[in-house]
């Protein structure tokens, strides 16, 4: 429960209402300690810091003046939405935020009806909010419909498709613009602030909406003049502001910048633009990791934490004994890119998540960092290998989702050389289903031209990294997961391995087990145990899904009836339904037991705790090998 000595007026905020029930004054010490509650809560439960920090003010403003849950907000990306859980009646458990059978790590409608639309990755808040507040006009609905995206969402093509309808279906939608580090408008001084007040009248806009309504009745405006009109309005709000806005460009009213860490200035906006008529935006600045000195200077290493102490402000790092498979990515790409000066890195927005910014420090002239646009990224990736270059494209593998198209279109086919490395592949934990990497090897695996292949520890992913990057490869894709690998000494040389041939690990005669990536690694003491109680185990480590190897598969389907597979996918479609098709097709009858990630969205959780639920754990995997032989003990 929430000290209410330390934290009286949140203390009292149990929903919206109890908010909307205070007097305005008030807000600004609502918002210190809104902001106090969330750093005491993440320096010992972990999550996304500097993002919802910044947001503090406009969660208070957008839930002080409009009717939540009646009006929606649809939150674009849900970093930014801690002081909104906070308020909507999950303050009080807000310390399982993130954990197991806890908070989800993002706005979620399963978790509350404050929550509209689900907000785990970037861009989509448009397009989600328009057709909300279509919906809202077709059913002749009072209820207003707000979109939050933050400037980093506004890389994302999704969002322009949102924007550029914006004007061709009938809607009031207000989207929010939080800019919290690039300069869309220079606007200063006082003839700018005046004329964002002016702008955001209400006697001014109830004045433009009757001169225009009168116009129309004359027969003077039609909808040609009346595009017209707004073209002038905007040409000249842009002559004085010295601009050309994009946003009235794509016909919607624009208001800002305003400052958005200022409540009461807020709420003034707000208030003043809410019951507009047709799509307007308002653009605001805000500070990310604001009351936080060591985020608000460097907000990247605040983004996600992890544990720190309040008193000192350090971060609770953990001295790890084994590299990361990122950085060691990193490693290598910089270890290739001095041998080869066509090798380019392109990244949409994750350059020190996935350790590229080792790249550009280097050689920053061959390292593009494209924002959140993973379908651009691809297809950037695909023009420069057509113009002679080497991408080495990184992209979460959740992510990858988003460029799927355009790695059939734009790479696949036209069978260019380019290396698409996928990050985060497989469960990654607290952040939930939203990025858990579950679906790459399904989804890739159809695709012709596609060289697909995990590593077994970090030295096979610097082999597969130095075998992607020969000549002739085509595409080829290369996944691994989030976080420590396994070896201290993954230094190993640089050496190609054989397309499409896997390797066998231990030698058997009961049981085959058929892994791919590291988790297989993981397992070995499975196989060690499985000995010890009388089950003769031989592990496969196929280290390539596509082309897969078939001369293993055929020694697995004559040698044995009984076959294990594990990946850290879905069963469905990976390497399980791999080995299923070629046993049927090429007439073995083997029992077929695939281990993996189930045929439904996993929730958030320690990594430990969804292996086991998902049966991927070291017990689920020993059970299945022992059931073969009837040993289960």
């Amino acid at each position: 429960m929430i000290d209410k000595t330390k934290y009286p007026l949140l203390g009292t905020i149990d929903s919206p209402a109890d908010l909307r029930a205070l007097p305005e004054k008030q807000l600004p010490q609502v918002c210190e300690e809104l902001r106090g509650f969330i750093i005491d809560s993440l320096a010992n439960n972990p999550g996304h810091f500097a993002s919802s920090l910044g947001a503090v003010e406009l969660s208070v403003a957008l839930h002080y003046v409009f009717a939540t849950p009646e009006d929606k907000i649809v939150w674009d990306v849900g970093h930014q939405a801690y002081g909104h859980k906070i308020l909507t009646g999950r303050r009080d458990r807000f310390d399982t935020n993130r954990k197991l059978g806890g908070l989800k790590p993002f706005p979620s409608p399963d978790e509350s009806e404050y929550d509209s639309f689900v907000a785990g990755h970037a861009s989509n808040s448009i397009s989600a909010a328009l057709g909300l507040a279509a919906a809202a006009k077709m059913k002749g609905s009072n209820e207003h419909v707000v979109a939050v995206i933050g400037d980093g969402s506004m890389s994302g093509g999704l969002a322009y498709e949102g924007l550029n309808n914006l004007a061709n279906t009938p809607n009031n939608l207000l989207v929010i613009l939080n800019d919290n580090n690039m300069s869309i408008s220079n606007s200063v001084g006082g003839m700018s602030k005046l004329l964002v007040s002016m702008h955001s009248s209400k006697i001014y806009n109830k004045m433009r909406y009757g001169i225009a309504k009168g116009l129309r009745k004359m027969h003077i405006l039609n909808e040609h003049r009346a595009n017209s009109l707004i073209r002038f309005n905007n040409g000249l709000k842009s002559l004085i502001f010295r601009q050309q806005n994009f946003f009235e460009g794509m016909r919607a009213r624009y208001f800002g910048p305003v400052n958005g860490n200022d409540v009461l200035e807020l709420v003034r906006m707000l208030r003043s633009i809410k019951d507009m008529s047709g799509p307007h935006m308002l653009h605001i600045h805000t500070k990310k990791g604001k009351g936080w000195e060591p985020a608000e200077k460097d907000a990247t290493a605040w983004h996600q934490p992890g544990l720190f102490d309040i008193e000192s402000g350090e971060r609770l790092v953990k001295p790890n004994s084994t590299p990361r498979f990122q950085d060691v990515f990193g490693e290598t790409l910089v270890e290739m890119a001095k041998e080869n000066e066509r090798i380019v890195g392109i990244t949409p927005a994750m350059p020190t998540g996935c350790s590229m910014h080792k790249l550009g420090d280097l050689f920053p002239d061959r390292f593009f960092d494209v924002g959140i646009a993973e379908g651009h990224a691809v297809t950037f990736s695909a023009g420069l290998a057509k113009g002679g270059m080497l991408p080495f494209c990184n992209i979460y593998s959740s992510f990858m989702q988003r460029g799927y198209d355009n790695l059939i279109h734009d790479a696949a086919l036209q069978e260019l050389d380019m290396v698409l490395c996928l990050d985060r592949a497989g469960l990654v934990g607290e952040d939930g289903p939203t990025h858990h990497g579950a679906f790459d090897l399904a989804y890739l695996r159809p695709i012709p031209n596609l060289t697909i292949a995990s590593p077994y520890d970090e030295c096979e992913l610097r082999r597969l990294m130095f075998t992607a990057a020969q000549p002739g490869n085509g595409v080829f894709v290369i996944r691994y997961p989030r976080g420590q690998g396994s070896l201290r000494d993954w230094r190993c040389p640089l050496e190609c391995v054989e397309v499409g041939k896997g390797r066998l690990m231990h030698e058997g005669n009961d049981v085959a087990l058929l892994t791919i990536g590291p988790i297989g690694k993981v397992m070995e003491i499975v196989v060690e145990e499985a000995g010890r109680r009388g089950v003769s185990v031989a592990h496969y480590d196929m280290r390539f899904l596509k082309p897969v190897d078939e001369d293993i598969l055929s020694e697995v389907g004559r040698k044995f009836k009984y076959i294990v597979t594990l990946e850290d996918g879905v069963v469905k479609g990976g390497l399980g339904g791999a080995v299923a098709e070629y046993m049927a097709t090429n007439g073995f009858a083997p029992k077929i037991v695939s281990l993996g990630i189930p045929d439904n969205f996993v929730e958030h959780g320690a990594p430990e705790e969804l292996y086991r639920i998902c049966g991927m754990d070291k017990e689920s995997l020993l059970d299945a090998i022992l059931d073969f032989k009837g040993n289960k003990q």
